[in-house]
């Protein structure tokens, strides 16, 4: 192969899978100029790239939402950095993931075994992408809403494109009637996003959370030295106040804190009294 086939041939690999010139060199050396067998041999090579990569912390990426009929579909995809989120190749991926969870209901296992545009599985795209931004990549989490017993509603705050964000909340009610009472989905989708519920209801809360709570407010009123009788009472104001501040409907609504959450479902009820059914917020990189 002369240098000029051998160079049209780097630049041809680049293209099509956008790694440096050393890699594709050697890929083409090892496989004698074969672009297919190159092709493997830079997956292979990619695969072993992505497994070193693994081993960090992916607590950057975005956070994409696809609503059609009624149904809403939303998914996390995490980067290491911010630089990477913001990459062309790295908002392309996701943004045909989306498509891809919403046809199979968020169900990941699916999600990663399903062909793309480009013939490859997810999983496989996945592994190129590692291999050529050179970072950490994962798909983490994903939820699903049909359009049955309720309507759904989401909210993306600061979308840097439609449906794309950091912090995305998805909400279903019933009781909505579409053309009447309608708008207040977005406006509970908005609230979820800035106030960041724990649950539904304050009976819902996680007792491991409330325990963990309350081991911290008695540490805190301990270490101010006040006898053991005025501390159990301050302990439960404290902890009654925590599951307020953190319940859905007990929340302040964040556009009339005169108003809780509950106050401005009765008030926007029609024939019906608004229920939230479920809900989900995610902010890329919590709890990472």
């Amino acid at each position: 192969m002369s240098n000029k086939d051998l160079l049209d041939n780097i630049k041809k690999l680049r293209e099509m899978t956008g790694v440096g010139f050393k890699d594709c060199k050697l890929a083409l050396d090892e496989s004698k100029g074969n672009i297919e067998k190159s092709i493997e041999f830079l997956r292979k090579k990619g695969i072993a790239k992505a497994s070193k990569k693994m081993s960090r912390t992916a607590s950057e990426g975005l956070a994409l939402v696809k609503e059609k009929e009624g149904k809403i579909s939303i998914i996390e995809i995490n980067s290491e950095t911010d630089f990477v989120a913001k990459n062309q190749d790295f908002i392309n991926f996701c943004k045909e993931l989306s498509e891809i969870n919403f046809i199979t209901k968020s169900d990941l296992k699916k999600l990663n075994e399903t062909k793309m545009s480009n013939g490859l599985l997810v999983k496989d795209n996945l592994v190129n992408l590692i291999a050529k931004i050179g970072e950490k990549i994962t798909i983490r989490r994903a939820n699903y809403f049909d359009n049955l017993n309720g309507m759904n509603f989401f909210y993306v705050h600061s979308a840097i494109e439609k449906g794309i964000g950091k912090i995305i909340s998805v909400v279903k009610i019933d009781g909505v009637k579409r053309g009447s009472n309608d708008d207040i989905g977005a406006k509970v989708a908005m609230h979820i996003a800035a106030s960041n519920p724990l649950a539904i209801d304050k009976d819902r809360i996680d007792q491991t959370v409330i325990d963990k709570e309350l081991e911290i407010i008695k540490a805190e009123i301990a270490n101010t030295g006040k006898p053991i009788d005025m501390a159990e009472k301050i302990s439960k104001g404290k902890i009654m106040k925590f599951l307020n501040d953190n319940s859905l409907l007990n929340q302040l609504w964040i556009m009339d804190p005169k108003k809780k959450v509950s106050d401005i479902l009765k008030e926007n009820s029609l024939d019906k009294q608004l229920k939230i059914l479920e809900y989900i917020r995610y902010k890329v990189g919590e709890g990472v």
